[in-house]
């Protein structure tokens, strides 16, 4: 398995590409590809990017909108460089945007577990446009271990709550005991986006951030930093909309489907589960649909 590079001297590499290719290449990001775009996938694939591009790399992604006079049907193509970077201090203020609602509208200490982020570059990616004018942040994913951040206040809180959230005694009962004695061997799966970013930056997102897992294992300094990430379970908070007639409506069509996934890949994510537990967010609901917060592992 190839090496993680170093953390300096990065080179840049671009794909240019004008509508949606698959631009994975492990199994499972393959997965996401086809639930994000909802295309069969073509014969071809394209060769990885390699490792020591990683740190700091961009897809250029052209995005096609329509045009707005009636005078022509004409499209206009808005092009946007998507970079891959490592997370920083500076992006402080954009990673707790996008986790704003990560626990609801929960009082906790959200600001803390963005400190966790920031503070772990060695396995973990922001998304921006590559521009150094505009620094604004479109994604964020990373891995937390439960157990090397155990007594930090946000993660104390962040169990509390899903525990008292957790209606299922069974469920809770398996939650408990990953919570509690297995938490050295649990990650918290953070990913969260704006909602348009481009489909075609998934795979490379979780192809980067599992690979950086691998480096972490193998390049860490010391021997409790490398067990660190030998995750044996991945836990994920996510939201999703259910639909509230689905009894009703089931045998009789298939058209509206019992559970809406705002990111396509908790769905992968949901049959691959072991366990899992829905609770009801209080917010304004959409038509036939009440929105959840999901928990799986």
């Amino acid at each position: 398995m190839p090496r993680r590079p170093l953390r300096q001297g990065k080179r840049k590499r671009r794909s240019c590409f004008s509508k949606p290719q698959f631009l994975a290449f492990s199994p499972f990001a393959r997965s996401v590809s086809l639930f994000a775009s909802r295309r069969p996938s073509n014969s071809k694939s394209r060769p990885k990017i390699p490792s020591e591009s990683r740190g700091n790399h961009a897809l250029k992604e052209k995005i096609q909108r329509p045009e707005s006079s009636d005078e022509d049907e004409h499209e206009d193509t808005v092009q946007a460089d998507f970079a891959f970077f490592d997370p920083k201090p500076d992006d402080f203020h954009g990673v707790k945007i996008l986790l704003q609602t990560y626990l609801n509208n929960e009082q906790w200490d959200l600001s803390g577990l963005v400190d966790l982020i920031l503070g772990q570059t060695t396995v973990g990616t922001v998304v921006k446009i590559d521009d150094e004018e505009d620094d604004g942040l479109f994604s964020v994913i990373t891995a937390l271990n439960l157990g090397r951040y155990k007594d930090h206040q946000c993660i104390i809180e962040l169990k509390k709550y899903l525990l008292k959230v957790c209606q299922d005694k069974d469920v809770k009962s398996d939650l408990n005991v990953l919570l509690g004695e297995k938490a050295k061997d649990v990650g918290l799966l953070v990913s969260q986006r704006v909602v348009n970013l481009p489909p075609q930056l998934l795979p490379p997102q979780y192809d980067a951030l599992f690979d950086e897992v691998s480096w972490a294992i193998e390049d860490e300094p010391t021997a409790e930093l490398r067990d660190s990430f030998r995750f044996k379970f991945y836990l994920l908070i996510t939201r999703i909309y259910k639909n509230k007639n689905a009894e009703q409506q089931k045998g009789a069509s298939k058209v509206h489907e019992p559970i809406i996934y705002i990111k396509p890949e908790d769905e992968i994510f949901h049959k691959l589960s072991s366990w899992s537990f829905t609770y009801p967010l209080h917010t304004q609901e959409v038509a036939a649909h009440e929105a959840s917060l999901l928990v799986y592992a």
